[in-house]
């Protein structure tokens, strides 16, 4: 550092904080360390009785946090996010909408293993509200050399690090298996869970068809809610492994490519999940979604809504926080299932 006169300093960055007093009025830092000396500053200073400052003294190669969280921005950045402005070297990502936030954690990690660098972000694959936050972004020291951005941004490898999808899926059509419920029998409770759960992300459910049992009734009743247009289809019911539970086997018959029947998360490991080839979604939703908190369709949903086609690769790195702990009250989102 160096010690220059006040009214040469704009442009320069300070050494340590600046502290004003005002009896009876304010007493705080009035200029912080870091902070980069603007014309309408020198007044200030003045008044406060700096003549004299001690100032970083910038060499070639060399640059100060405000420039390089602005170098590790440009990394992140990506459509539908807003961002703060540059505060004590640090920037923050915000959802301008709603949306499923990915992460490219390969990229991530590289990024990260640049010493004196960290990109924070919330966990991927995730379903986010308008005004959430989604990620910060800053270097260690006040001033870094240029050389560790430039390695930072090589390990990105010029692409965004992070994502927010909005939903495009806005239609569904939901089909309730089970003679005992077409019949009467018993309620039907599992529907309207179903639809409010798709309403959170501005799902519209179309229609609402009892097929019964039987592979024929149900692949009949997945015909015909193609027919209805919708985006999404949902059975509900008869995915275990008896006899009468012929939900996947419908499903299959109806022409669908199936993904994967059962899962790697509990609750919901008989979820099935498939495609027809104009990228219709279909889903088998096990028992568990009618009264647990949470469970595999609450993981999918947000990936399908926002026109993220779901692989099997994807279904099984689940495994690894598929659990849920049944904690009482209920915390999803707020909680480590499914991440």
């Amino acid at each position: 550092m160096k010690l220059i006169q006040t009214t040469e300093a704009v442009g320069h960055v300070l050494c340590h904080d600046m502290t004003q007093i005002i009896k009876g009025e304010y007493k705080d830092a009035r200029f912080r360390k870091g902070h980069v000396v603007r014309e309408e500053d020198i007044p200030v200073l003045l008044s406060m009785g700096k003549e004299h400052l001690y100032v970083w003294e910038m060499t070639p190669g060399m640059l100060h946090e405000n420039e390089a969280a602005e170098r590790l921005y440009a990394l992140c950045a990506a459509d539908h996010m807003g961002r703060s402005e540059v505060k004590e070297g640090k920037i923050e990502l915000t959802a301008a909408c709603d949306g499923l936030f990915r992460v490219n954690s390969e990229k991530l990690i590289a990024v990260n293993t640049t010493d004196d660098i960290m990109i924070a972000t919330r966990h991927g694959n995730t379903a986010v509200r308008k005004g959430d936050k989604l990620a910060g972004m800053r270097v260690i020291p006040l001033i870094i050399e240029e050389e560790k951005l430039l390695a930072a941004e090589k390990a990105a490898g010029g692409e965004a690090l992070l994502e927010l999808l909005p939903y495009v899926k806005k239609t569904a059509a939901i089909i309730a298996t089970g003679s005992e419920v077409k019949k009467g029998l018993i309620q039907d409770t599992f529907t309207p869970v179903v639809k409010d759960k798709l309403a959170t992300y501005g799902i519209e459910t179309l229609s609402v068809t009892y097929s019964g049992d039987g592979v024929e009734n149900v692949a009949n009743a997945v015909a015909e809610a193609r027919k209805t247009g919708a985006d999404i289809i949902l059975c509900t019911g008869g995915m275990s492994v008896d006899p009468d539970d012929n939900t996947p086997g419908g499903i299959k018959a109806a022409g669908a490519r199936i993904v994967t029947y059962g899962a790697p998360v509990l609750p919901g490991a008989m979820f099935l999940l498939g495609y027809f080839e104009d990228g219709t979604a279909v889903m088998g939703l096990p028992g568990c979604v009618m009264y647990a908190g949470a469970t595999v369709f609450d993981l999918v949903l947000p990936r399908v809504a926002a026109g993220v086609e779901v692989t099997k690769k994807d279904l099984v790195m689940l495994g690894e926080g598929g659990l849920c702990l049944g904690c009482k009250p209920c915390h999803w989102p707020n909680c480590p299932f499914g991440k």
